[in-house]
């Protein structure tokens, strides 16, 4: 007797926690740096401790110890990932404005930061100044050259994105480990403080 039964064809069924376009899209996203990698100074890369790495700053870092790195240098108050992630995308659209570096250790965790953020004059030719700002490094790292390393990387990067001078503000105490990046005394830093909490935008 033959079998008349018609074949069916095996439905798969869908797996809720299986990666989608969209994961996939964010992980992609995530990953991407906020400036050019091209940027990164070799010779300082080489310079790391073994296993360690520097490289532009990442909206995953959110979640890979940059925060907490930060912590070290000021207060940094209670920022959620989508206030983060608001706050990189911002400068990401002016990546020719900002430029946040990270050191990695061997588990890529972040574990040292700084940023150069370039302003354009009209003085000096349309020039462009290098500001220098947020250096830190994590407590548990202290002593293996990496705020030096830090300082080189970002002087390198607005050394080739054309500013004419880098400059930075620094405590008295901290004046000679500058003088050692090349740095020198040049007038005094003035400050004024508002009462109003810090713009979010």
């Amino acid at each position: 007797m033959n079998d008349t039964t018609t074949p069916t064809t095996a439905i798969p069924i869908s797996n809720p926690n299986a990666p989608t376009q969209n994961d996939a899209l964010n992980s992609t996203q995530d990953n991407t740096s906020l400036f050019s990698s091209s940027l990164i100074s070799a010779e300082v890369s080489s310079r790391l401790p073994e296993g360690y790495s520097i490289r532009p700053l990442r909206r995953s870092d959110y979640n890979g110890g940059f925060l907490p790195t930060l912590k070290v240098l000021t207060t940094v108050g209670d920022i959620s990932e989508e206030a983060f992630t608001t706050r990189y995308d911002f400068m990401a659209t002016r990546n020719d404005t900002y430029y946040i570096l990270v050191v990695c250790d061997e588990n890529n965790t972040v574990v040292g930061t700084g940023a150069v953020v370039v302003e354009r004059k009209f003085i000096h030719n349309l020039g462009m100044v290098g500001h220098i700002e947020d250096i830190a490094v994590a407590k548990n790292q202290q002593g293996k050259k990496l705020g030096l390393r830090i300082i080189q990387a970002l002087d390198y990067v607005a050394e080739k994105v054309g500013c004419y001078k880098s400059i930075l503000d620094c405590s008295e105490a901290n004046e000679g480990f500058y003088v050692k990046c090349g740095f020198k005394r040049a007038g005094l830093e003035m400050a004024h403080y508002y009462e109003q909490s810090p713009s979010t935008s």
